[in-house]
């Protein structure tokens, strides 16, 4: 791992740390990523059940959860959380870990509320730079019918058939027209996309 800078390390060692997940050697792994960056406060659940009760007992700053656990799962893990009217903390941030990287298991971990999603092998660098960024660029939490959980990301999107290198053919020009510019169009759609990043 590259050397963690300064400040990013001081903020590393305040931070508490919960990893969710049944596999030992995972756990393991996390746990020396984590103090490779300076994080010495880690807190460990081998269950969905423990690692509720973790969050209530330790308040962590962060939770790192696996997607397939024994009986409580990631994703029943993730609604038990988000769920404000029965769980103490429920906008504790969730950075998912799995070893599926499908696009459905993505939108589904979105559509729960998770902050992150990471594909297993996590990278040290990529961990680090989650973990930094749901503590120091938090989202308000919002309520929308059934959600509850991080504002979405919001990103411009644009019609594939309208990006810029699709221009418009000019028009021919009559032989008693002047010289006219063509006309370049260029249809942007401004609604917003949700977008989540996957390593």
């Amino acid at each position: 791992m590259d050397t963690v800078p300064a400040d990013v390390k001081a903020m590393m060692e305040q931070v508490k740390v919960l990893v969710v997940d049944d596999e030992y050697y995972t756990r393991k792994v996390i746990r020396t990523l984590l103090l490779a960056m300076g994080c010495t406060r880690i807190y460990e659940a081998n269950d969905g059940m423990t690692g509720l009760q973790a969050i209530s007992d330790i308040e962590p700053d962060v939770v790192l959860l696996d997607w397939e656990m024994p009986r409580i799962d990631g994703p029943e893990f993730v609604q038990r959380v988000r769920s404000p009217a029965t769980f103490p903390l429920p906008n504790v941030p969730i950075i998912m870990l799995t070893g599926h990287g499908e696009r459905s298991r993505v939108l589904e971990a979105v559509r729960l509320g998770v902050h992150e999603f990471l594909l297993k092998p996590v990278s040290s660098s990529s961990l680090q730079g989650r973990i930094v960024s749901v503590l120091t660029k938090p989202r308000a939490m919002v309520k929308r019918g059934d959600y509850y959980g991080p504002e979405p990301r919001k990103l411009a999107s644009y019609k594939p058939e309208a990006d810029s290198y699709a221009l418009q053919q000019p028009e021919t020009p009559r032989p008693d027209a002047g010289f006219r510019k063509p006309d370049v169009t260029r249809a942007v759609d401004q609604s917003p996309a949700h977008m989540i990043f996957v390593n």
